[in-house]
């Protein structure tokens, strides 16, 4: 037998030992990618998807998720069952994650102050480029957090390379216009990236990437998964937001919306035409639910708990056994390590903030477990300082096993001076309402303690200038100097029987020179002198007061604490503070206290507020007399109708929450009813009410951006002229 005949004869033989041996074993699994759309909070429905692949042990190869389909495919990587998942989005507090702030209660009392003096959002950083602004309503710093702690970053920082389930993340360059895809690195910044909504919240910069959320470019990225892990079959689920009717389409925002709607839904049709007939689609029924609708996070995922059980027949040919499955899960799944000890911190990044500013917010320290809650807490409390766009932190093992925590703050881009602005209208719709616009130039961090420096104006009703310069006298800035100036007038009416006899406009300055203390973020304590300048000019109606100016001034001490929980609208927390001034040449005192306390029932908000103006030393001078009138200050009568010496208030305040703000803006609206009585010791005006008056107010209030709005009716029987009252609205800051 010729030598080419033998050689065929024996690969003919070979070839059919090996298709023997091939008949013997089981057939190969197709490889599988999933592929988790955007969709906000509608992305929830993956999480009912993973739930029925897991029923019927349908492992997969790769996935790949934008947006919220990113933050799905990012925890469920990381080795996240999706039944524990579940459990973790249907209990995170969405409307808390979406606020950056924490509590009001926990922000310096310092900052309390400016932002009740002017608008937290019209913060304008000003610089040597001109005017720079906040690139998003949320920066994100809970969301962070929160993203860090559901795939594991306080046991070690997670990476995509390091997950046993290839992964691959979807954002946007924003600068570029292009596609961007993770398959490395940080795995929670690639998730937070992928989810920054343009305008909603803030952009991430990685790597010299300004990143926003890759649904504007790829929101099912389904050619990503076929190149991700050589896909043989594609699950593709899509949960995208439908296209807003006509009739929806009223707003600016709305717009904005839709124009995200149409360049995501273009994108996603390019990428369903790629299906091929062996891949499975899902698109759950998610009618009535929106992008925003977090707080329902369980029936969505029900409803795409729904989808992929319609669609069952064609997951089933990619289950495997038991115990392949099992395998699988055992792969992909680690269980969490015990929390790690921490060997040293670390805190990364800082330019213009003394590192101390940060520490004294840091309740952990080396040597200690980590605690994620309190770790949180602290960075929080820090971001509230208002310095840093984002505190953030990752956990580091050394080669010698030494767990370094590394706090990694980002001082504000558009920092460190700003421009701020506040606005008020408080009118009863007669003459004697007020108004007043209200700017300022706020330097901060002038030096390494923390020094600031505000010029502010006000021009309206009240024209003001004012200088306030406040020094930390320690990193921790627990001590402090504060020196003011301010130099003035405003209007002040006069009544007697309901009637406005006179209306001055009130020429008034003030220089302070201060020392205190910081309780931490409770409150403030301070001291010092006060020298002070009245003079009136009379404007309209009868020279009811001495034509002549006064100048004096006096000792003063003050204590503030707030343990509220909101700027405006607070539904739990309290408040109390007292100011003693005495005036030695002019003999005699002032003592003005305040405390007030709200608790909830449901919708309910109640609240409690008691004030008190007098002189425990001689009578309180024309110069400096106390007063009441204006909305929740006896809304019956007018504003500063009032005056007077030993002046004791109280109210009561029943309020029922009748809606809520978009995600991402904090507040409510309200619809409320007030009692309140007063008792004026000596009056200076409407003298013929004696004993304790009534006022009783109805009113709806809701937060606006330009701070609250009330709309109130206030009625009181008092006094034999009648009975008061006035409509009432008022807009802005105090």
């Amino acid at each position: 037998m010729h030598r080419p005949i033998r050689q065929r004869l024996l690969l003919i033989v070979l070839l059919l030992v090996s298709a023997l041996a091939a008949a013997g074993e089981p057939p190969t699994r197709p490889r599988v990618g999933l592929v988790l759309g955007g969709g906000g909070a509608r992305g929830a429905a993956h999480i009912g998807v993973l739930e029925v692949l897991e029923k019927l042990r349908v492992p997969v190869d790769c996935v790949a998720g934008t947006s919220m389909g990113a933050l799905v495919a990012g925890v469920y990587a990381s080795g996240m069952a999706p039944a524990t998942m579940r459990a973790e989005l249907a209990r995170a507090d969405w409307d808390d994650l979406f606020q950056d702030d924490p509590p009001f209660a926990d922000r310096s009392f310092r900052n309390k102050v400016q932002d009740k003096r002017f608008l937290p959002a019209s913060e304008t950083g000003v610089g040597a480029g001109g005017l720079h602004y906040q690139t998003g309503i949320v920066m994100g710093q809970k969301i962070k957090l929160f993203f860090n702690q559901i795939v594991g970053d306080d046991r070690r920082l997670r990476r995509i390379e390091d997950l046993a389930l290839p992964l691959s993340i979807i954002a946007t360059d924003i600068v570029h216009g292009t596609r961007v895809v993770f398959r490395s690195g940080p795995l929670s910044a690639a998730m937070r990236a992928s989810m920054s909504v343009p305008g909603l919240m803030s952009p991430v910069d990685i790597d010299g990437q300004r990143l926003v959320d890759g649904g504007l470019v790829d929101n099912v990225p389904i050619d990503e998964a076929r190149e991700r892990c050589q896909a043989d079959v594609v699950i593709a689920v899509n949960v995208g937001s439908p296209l807003l009717k006509a009739d929806e389409i009223g707003s600016l925002l709305s717009v904005a919306a839709q124009m995200v709607n149409i360049l995501t839904e273009q994108n996603v049709a390019r990428s369903l035409a790629t299906l091929k007939p062996t891949d499975v689609y899902i698109k759950p029924d998610l009618e009535g639910i929106t992008a925003g609708d977090f707080k329902r996070t369980s029936e969505t995922a029900d409803r795409g708990a729904s989808a992929a059980e319609a669609v069952a027949a064609q997951l089933a040919r990619l289950s495997v056994s038991e115990s392949d499955y099992a395998a699988w899960v055992a792969q992909k799944r680690v269980a969490p390590g015990p929390l790690p000890r921490v060997d040293e911190i670390e805190i990364v990044g800082l330019r213009r903030v003394n590192p101390v500013m940060l520490e004294k917010h840091l309740r952990l320290g080396p040597g200690e477990v980590l605690d994620t809650a309190r770790l949180n807490d602290s960075l929080n409390k820090a971001y509230g300082d208002g310095y840093y766009e984002n505190v953030d932190y990752s956990l580091i093992t050394t080669l010698r096993d030494r767990n370094i925590l590394r706090v990694t703050p980002q001082e504000k881009s558009w920092g460190p001076d700003y421009l701020r602005y506040g606005i008020n209208l408080d009118t009863n719709f007669k003459s004697d309402s007020t108004y007043t616009l209200r700017a300022a130039y706020h330097k901060t961090l002038i030096n390494r303690l923390g020094g600031e420096v505000v010029f502010g104006a006000e021009i309206g009703s009240k024209n003001y200038l004012d200088f306030d310069y406040y020094q930390p006298l320690d990193p921790a800035q627990r001590y402090f100097f504060e020196a003011n100036l301010r130099y003035g007038s405003e209007l002040s009416t006069l009544y007697q029987d309901n009637n406005q006899l006179a209306e001055y406009r009130v020429v008034r300055g003030s220089g302070k020179v201060v020392g205190g203390i910081n309780f931490g973020t409770i409150g403030q304590m301070r001291a010092g002198w006060d020298q002070r300048l009245w003079q009136p000019k009379l404007n309209i109606g009868s020279p009811l007061l001495p034509d002549e100016s006064k100048v004096y001034g006096g000792w003063f001490g003050q204590i503030d604490l707030d343990q509220t929980d909101r700027l405006y609208f607070p539904t739990t927390g309290w408040y109390s503070g007292a100011r003693y001034f005495e005036s030695p040449a002019e003999n005699y005192s002032r003592l003005d206290a305040r405390a007030g306390i709200f608790h909830s029932v449901g919708d309910w908000v109640l609240s409690g507020r008691a004030t008190y103006q007098g002189s425990p030393v001689g009578h309180l001078p024309l110069y400096d007399a106390g007063q009441l009138g204006g909305m929740f200050n006896m809304t019956a009568f007018g504003i500063g109708q009032l005056k007077g010496d030993d002046i004791t208030y109280g109210n009561l305040r029943a309020e029922r929450i009748i809606g809520r703000l978009p995600l991402g803006l904090r507040g409510d609206l309200r619809m409320g009813l007030l009692l309140e009585t007063a008792r004026i010791g000596t009056p200076y005006t409407e003298t013929r009410l004696k004993g304790w008056l009534n006022s009783t107010a109805i009113f709806v209030g809701g937060e606006t951006p330009f701070g609250p709005v009330f709309l109130g009716y206030g009625y009181s029987s008092s006094g034999d002229v009648g009975g008061y009252q006035n409509l009432y609205l008022f807009l802005g800051t105090p």
